[in-house]
């Protein structure tokens, strides 16, 4: 199964205002633009995954990257790289959605270390993209647990999360 992969993230700011000299504006743009085709060399991914969940408060849950998700059209996914995370938490959610720091057999990915975390607030995301050959290793059995965690008690969250690599 071929997978083709596109990924386009625009930023621009316009910061408007006034001096002594008369109105002014800044302008800033930033683009990130990728399009991967289908394998496992640079600037290549060949599997998928992805879901949308809902965690009670001070729960969390370890997705195992290695032998255990699906993909969309039902075939079992073994990640040996990953190249893209994207993570978005819901705008009505209270608590962060956190990122990293599994029990054991962490993930380390874009995290630095196994016990380094990422906090995406209400409304926000996250997205970390390594299209090189190397990408983040999963390593089987001792690397390959990604935790999802709800930051706090008193209420649920909310998030959707898509994995982007290669098998090889």
């Amino acid at each position: 199964m071929p997978l083709t992969t596109n990924i386009d993230v625009n930023v621009r700011a316009l910061l408007t205002g006034a001096n002594d000299i008369g109105d002014v504006a800044a302008n800033l743009a930033r683009n990130f633009s990728a399009n991967w085709g289908s394998g496992t060399a640079m600037g290549q991914a060949d599997l998928i995954w992805g879901d949308t969940n809902t965690l009670a408060a001070s729960a969390n849950t370890d997705i195992d990257l290695a032998g255990v998700l699906t993909n969309p059209l039902g075939g079992t996914l073994t990640f040996a790289r990953i190249r893209l995370i994207l993570v978005i938490a819901s705008a009505g959610n209270t608590n962060n959605v956190v990122l990293g720091n599994a029990a054991s057999n962490q993930f380390v990915g874009p995290f630095g270390a196994a016990t380094h975390t990422a906090a995406v607030r209400p409304g926000g995301m996250f997205m970390a993209a390594a299209p090189d050959t190397t990408g983040w290793a999963v390593t089987a059995g001792t690397g390959d647990l990604l935790r999802v965690a709800n930051s706090a008690a008193g209420s649920t969250v909310d998030y959707s999360i898509m994995v982007i690599g290669a098998s090889a």
